[in-house]
């Protein structure tokens, strides 16, 4: 029997973005082997169906391709308007689209590259398929973060890093953003069975951060490549947290290694959570309510 008809994720949709490579790839190859119908997003349409091909001959299962770029607004609300098309239901969103740049970078938006594409693009695609979540509950939000969270802190005077800059540090502020996020789309969606949650993958052998990497980047990731996570290994914690039947109604945490974990002190600072939404929400055009 084919493997996309029958598993634990059997009869279930995900929709996994940054899914051409790496950690994002090889979530939805696992979750597609456990029977889920997947739709893979890619910024480049030949490497998504490249990946699409390759999960479909492993899984046997239907896998759909969306191409867009999520640094871009426009791209976002095209995107989401169509998976809303296309796919009846969504039983998880696997937000794991994210990058890393040494210099900085304005989207076509006007907005710094690492702040656009590791949050905003979650935040918006998150919101714009909401009411398609809550539908098809239960449904989770999964939000791939990273430790370094843990070292960053929200500059609500300079998100965009254009007083001072530090690529580390934009990075740092994004994954902290990715937990806020989380821990607040949880306390505003408790009446319904979409759960949001938040993860760390543990460092993996992928291709992050080589578009514009820092010195100290290039100088030790090839003598640590050794000693990180095979990509298969990163994804472990995402295909868990979309897949296990225990954490249905799990929300508002943070796992790392398929355990749940505590953040950052900062990660729970809930007036610093309900600002950041705000402020989000004023620069991708919804309303705070939205």
């Amino acid at each position: 029997m084919e493997h996309g008809h029958s598993g634990p994720m059997a009869g279930r949709t995900v929709l996994v973005t940054g899914g051409t490579a790496g950690i994002g790839r090889a979530t939805a190859l696992g979750l597609a082997t456990m029977g889920a119908h997947l739709a893979v997003c890619g910024r480049d349409r030949g490497r998504t169906e490249g990946a699409a091909r390759e999960i479909r001959a492993a899984s046997g299962g239907q896998v759909d391709v969306f191409v867009a770029d999520l640094s871009s607004q426009s791209e976002v609300r095209r995107l989401a308007d169509e998976v809303l098309q296309r796919l009846s239901r969504i039983d998880a969103l696997v937000n794991n689209v994210g990058g890393y740049w040494n210099t900085r970078h304005v989207t076509a938006d006007g907005l710094e590259r690492t702040f656009a594409l590791n949050h905003l693009a979650p935040f918006l695609l998150t919101n714009l398929l909401r009411d398609r979540l809550q539908h098809s509950a239960p449904a989770r939000v999964v939000t791939v973060s990273s430790n370094a969270h843990a070292q960053g802190r929200i500059d609500f005077d300079d998100l965009q890093g254009e007083r001072s800059w530090s690529g580390a540090r934009a990075y740092s502020q994004s994954k902290l953003a990715n937990v806020l996020f989380a821990y607040e789309l949880a306390r505003r969606l408790p009446a319904t069975l979409v759960t949001a949650n938040a993860l760390h993958p543990g460092v993996t052998r992928t291709a992050f951060g080589a578009e514009d990497p820092g010195g100290v980047q290039r100088r030790f990731t090839p003598f640590m490549r050794a000693f990180m996570k095979a990509p298969a290994q990163g994804a472990a914690t995402s295909i868990h947290l979309a897949s296990a039947p225990d954490l249905e109604q799990v929300t508002g945490r943070y796992f790392a290694n398929s355990k749940p974990r505590r953040s950052s002190k900062r990660s729970y600072d809930q007036a610093a959570a309900g600002r950041l939404w705000q402020v989000s929400a004023d620069l991708v055009g919804l309303t705070a309510a939205g």
